[in-house]
């Protein structure tokens, strides 16, 4: 549905008053829901309607969403409507509340924040609306796909041999809203779908336990309830019981500490595709591989796409991959240079050589850092401790900070480094892992924080003087205001925010006072 479509919304229904008044976002929800589509649009959804019978989702495009320079995925709405109604009219009614609905999530407090963020003027979006069948089967009372997934062509962090343009992918069980949320999905690079990227006893923790489907028993969900009006959440028990868990999880074997794929024997459900991605019952991987390819050579920038897979084989005995989306890739600065030569040497903090993230933050002024004096690495979980009421009060405070501290951050070992748990951390805006004579640094890269230091684009800097030039100005660290001083951390605090410079491509980061 295009954007004249849009227009005549507000032209028939005098509705260019709501984009200069101050109206909260659910009475402009009401207000959007009293006006009328144009009465060549009702005919088509008409004909659609008695030709479609599956499940919809009524989602916006946005010219602000395409356009390459601001990314603005999933600032506006989707809704999904389980078009089952008996009377056709009801099912018609359904979707024209989701168009109007979609139109009115320009004006919600998120968009409104994002768009004022950005200098757009709000008057200016123009929004079309895209209305596409749900991929997926019916199990009961419930409709939903196999696998969703996101996939970038770009990846701001890379492990072990993985490069950043090889791209990495997010999938799911059930519909695509559990990978957006940003809940507990699984990540893999397409290019080497066989590696785990997080040890055993994480992926058993980090594992997808419940998942989104379309609810058919709600025949007319009230959309005023919002996005998850006409969905329901379920426990991944019930995705066996349905046999679409299948080829998507493995069993844990705790007195082995193994993870072995297939779901035969009892024990634990880890949702981990492995039939899909090591033993290629259908190729997820190498079908994401080649889209990215080419729909990255097409834009001419990285791309993000969103999928769904349905795995009931076809008439040739295939399994289907439905491209559901394509846009330019998220993180506005989705190519932030550093040029060190422009940096003066005595205004750098920190420099790391070994950096993850991507993109300029500015407005933080404090550092939290561990006293290398004071270390002692059999008094780690003491660390954890206090590091944890340090950041309850920056939470209070509303305040993000630099974290800096010895070894690995949030390991299962506190041999090797302090064992917190990512809450106990969690207003960290960038984590930094250091070196220090006789305890030298394996880089974890966050391996363990992976899913939260990802969805909340969170550096992740690891600091080895010894194998490269990277370093800690600790003089300037001790020069500032000291907010608080514990047993084994000092909280100092600049009087001007510093600036945070992270260069995903060239993986240089640095922290510098000016």
């Amino acid at each position: 549905i295009g954007t004249d479509e849009f227009e005549y919304f507000f032209d028939r229904n005098d509705l260019h008053y709501v984009k200069t008044e101050d109206i909260s976002y659910n009475d402009m929800k009401k207000i959007f829901l009293k006006g009328h589509l144009t009465p060549t649009l009702i005919g088509r959804l008409k004909s659609l309607l008695k030709m479609i019978k599956k499940p919809l989702a009524i989602r916006s495009s946005g010219l602000f969403e395409d356009s390459l320079s601001q990314p603005f995925a999933g600032i506006f709405e989707t809704y999904l409507v389980p078009n089952n109604h008996p009377d056709l009219s009801v099912r018609l009614q359904q979707v024209m509340d989701a168009i109007k609905l979609v139109y009115a999530s320009v004006y919600s407090d998120v968009a409104r924040g994002y768009i004022k963020a950005v200098n757009y003027k709000i008057e200016e979006e123009k929004m079309a609306v895209i209305v596409q069948e749900v991929v997926g089967n019916e199990y009961g009372n419930v409709f939903y796909p196999h696998i969703s997934g996101v996939a970038q062509s770009y990846n701001y962090y890379p492990f072990a041999h993985m490069k950043p343009e090889e791209g990495f992918a997010v999938a799911a069980l059930g519909l695509g809203k559990y990978v957006v949320e940003g809940e507990k999905a699984y990540r893999f690079s397409p290019k080497y779908p066989t590696t785990a990227i997080t040890t055993v006893k994480d992926q058993v923790q980090d594992s997808q336990v419940d998942f989104f489907a379309v609810n058919l028993k709600n025949q007319n969900p009230d959309l005023l309830e919002g996005e998850t009006a006409g969905l329901c959440k379920l426990d991944i028990s019930e995705a066996e019981k349905h046999g679409t868990l299948k080829h998507c999880a493995s069993v844990y074997d705790n007195n082995n500490n193994i993870i072995t794929p297939g779901i035969d024997k009892p024990g634990p459900r880890v949702v981990d595709f492995a039939n899909v991605l090591k033993y290629k019952y259908a190729p997820m991987a190498e079908t994401i591989e080649v889209v990215l390819d080419i729909v990255k050579e097409a834009m001419g920038s990285p791309v993000e796409i969103e999928f769904a897979i349905d795995l009931n084989r076809d008439a040739d005995y295939k399994s289907s991959f439905y491209l559901l989306q394509i846009k330019p890739m998220i993180g506005g600065a989705s190519d932030y240079e550093v040029d060190m030569d422009k940096i003066k040497k005595d205004d750098i903090v920190l420099y790391a050589e070994k950096g993850m993230g991507n993109g300029l933050v500015k407005n933080i002024r404090d550092i939290i850092y561990v006293d290398n004096e004071l270390f002692d690495k059999s008094k780690t979980e003491e660390m954890a401790k206090e590091i944890e009421q340090l950041n309850a009060k920056m939470v209070e405070a509303g305040k993000q900070y630099v974290l800096i501290g010895p070894g690995r951050w949030g390991t299962r070992d506190k041999w090797i480094g302090i064992p917190v748990d990512w809450p106990q951390i969690s207003n960290a805006k960038v984590i930094v892992e250091t070196s220090l004579e006789g305890y030298p640094l394996d880089a974890s890269s966050g391996s363990h924080f992976f899913h939260n230091v990802t969805s909340a684009n969170v550096g992740y800097f690891s600091v080895q003087p010894e194998i490269s030039k990277s370093f800690i100005d600790y003089e300037k660290l001790e020069g500032q205001q000291l907010i608080e001083k514990t047993k084994f951390f000092s909280h100092v605090r600049f009087k001007k925010p510093f600036k945070i410079r992270m260069d995903g491509k060239k993986r240089i980061s640095v922290v510098t006072v000016k």
